[in-house]
């Protein structure tokens, strides 16, 4: 993706913005971002003589700069489809991809691992409503996952286990009720309908357990089933999960009961005790290589009481997934004339100490900053939010990546605002790219001309990740080694 000089152009900010974002903090966060994202190394050089000049150039980031893949090869022209695959290795060296099980499972029995040519861009460009499509935004994996692992990209699966009707849960299963109840499912779900929820609001999870017997041993022997093909299909292929989507606000609420064999969710009925069942299953199935993530929206008190409970209990979790959506364009204005302290560099700093007390690494999962209108300034405030969220975002020690979620406007799903991406319909990459594009490419990357020492070896403080480093014989030959900091 081509770059251009560009700086952001803070006179869209109020000056009350600046009051949460000082010199002082900037310098902070400056200060941090050296000592927590940079590391000192030596490497020796076999037979390299004294004084040899040699180049250091950062080849890749430890950390995660990442985002979703939903919309590959679904843009509707070739042209748009390739500049969105060379974000990936430019920009992200991460990619989340979906496996939300109503559209990976449209029927049942046939999980859509595999591509069809409902899955190619000649299908996607002949489309006029992409948004009708039942898979749109939820592409066959096979062909993600191949195209990634052919560009060295890090892979992320979202979601195995989510309770949510309206996105995750098929029809056809809910149709599994007994007939008096599935009639009251509908051939599709509305926008924001969980139907067993009111199905069941009057009853607890015994007595429903004792009314749908098989409906309960169903659900629970599905979601397992569910977690270990998957698991059997890609093996150690996609490098971390999110195990378990979005269930500590029904730990807060009391609904998560270790014995239950139906949990009443908040999103509708769920297997029991779903959270802890699911991590032992995929701790069982994935190779331990595989890193397990819990993720959530809801980061209080409840969210690190649910993961400490968990390891407690024996469950692998290796990651905590952190969400972050700036979804309402007047939140985004408010911001930036400085009369909201949401995700002020305070409030960041609270939130995210909090989460860490589990110990785990932190993963901003899903992250959405929305233009407050699609007009120079509207651009131009994401821009300047951006940058300073992700300079803090990179400063903190317990942070390991940062996935932004929907990279193209109008492609998020409904509801979602229209005008969140870096990039807009047509492809065309606004200022909010810019930024990013030079925090991560440009000013966190470590490229040095370097002398070695007297044995031969190199020594510099950089950017933690991969490295070439490269240098000239005394026979005039190019030479070059590959290197770790860390």
């Amino acid at each position: 993706m081509a770059s251009q000089a560009f700086s952001v152009d803070e006179s869209v900010m109020k000056d009350s913005y600046f009051g949460y974002w000082t010199k002082e903090e900037q310098d902070r966060i400056d200060r941090e971002i050296e000592q927590n994202r940079k590391a000192d190394g030596c490497f020796q050089i076999e037979g390299l003589k004294a004084g040899t000049t040699v180049t250091a150039e950062q080849t890749s980031h430890d950390f995660i700069f990442g985002a979703h893949i939903f919309n590959f090869d679904q843009l509707g022209t070739d042209e748009r489809n390739a500049r969105y695959k060379e974000l990936f290795g430019d920009l992200f060296n991460s990619a989340t991809i979906a496996f939300y099980w109503k559209k990976f499972e449209l029927e049942e029995g046939k999980p859509r691992f595999a591509g069809e040519f409902r899955d190619t861009a000649a299908y996607w460009n002949s489309v006029e409503d992409p948004f009708a499509e039942p898979h749109w935004r939820r592409p066959a994996t096979d062909p993600v996952v191949e195209f990634c692992e052919s560009k060295g990209i890090r892979l992320h699966g979202h979601t195995l286990t989510w309770g949510n009707e309206t996105w995750h849960v098929p029809e056809w299963f809910m149709k599994k009720l007994p007939p008096q109840f599935a009639k009251l499912i509908p051939d599709q779900f509305p926008a924001q309908g969980n139907p067993t929820r009111t199905c069941f609001v009057n009853l607890t999870p015994a007595q429903i357990e004792e009314l749908l017997p098989e409906f309960t041993y169903e659900y629970n022997r599905k979601m397992v089933d569910r977690i270990i093909e998957i698991a059997l299909h890609y093996k150690g292929r996609l490098h971390s999960w999110d195990v378990v989507n979005e269930s500590a606000t029904d730990v807060e609420n009391g609904r998560m009961l270790r014995d239950d064999g139906i949990c009443k969710s908040g999103y509708g009925l769920m297997p029991g005790d779903y959270t802890y069942r699911s991590f032992k299953a995929a701790d069982a199935y994935f190779p331990k290589g595989v890193k397990l993530n819990i993720n959530d929206y809801n980061l209080r008190q409840c969210y690190v009481d649910q993961t400490t409970d968990l390891l407690e209990r024996g469950c692998k979790i290796d990651i905590m997934g952190a969400q972050m959506h700036l979804f309402n364009p007047q939140q985004c204005l408010d911001i930036a004339d400085g009369v909201s302290d949401s995700q002020s560099p305070e409030n960041v700093r609270e939130t995210m100490q909090r989460i860490s007390k589990p110990g785990l690494p932190l993963h901003l999962s899903e992250i959405t900053i929305t233009a407050p209108g699609d007009d120079e300034r509207g651009r131009m405030i994401q821009a300047v939010i951006a940058r300073n969220l992700y300079r803090l975002w990179f400063s903190l020690k317990p942070m390991m990546g940062i996935t932004w979620w929907n990279i193209v406007d109008g492609c998020g799903a409904p509801g979602e605002p229209s005008v969140s991406g870096l990039f807009d319909r047509d492809m065309q990459p606004k200022p909010s790219y810019f930024a990013l594009n030079q925090l991560i490419n440009e000013e966190w990357k470590t490229n040095l001309t370097l002398k070695s020492d007297k044995d031969g070896a190199v020594s510099f403080r950089g950017f933690k990740g991969n490295y070439r480093l490269s240098w000239t014989d005394e026979s005039g030959t190019k030479q070059s080694q590959e290197v770790h900091l860390a």
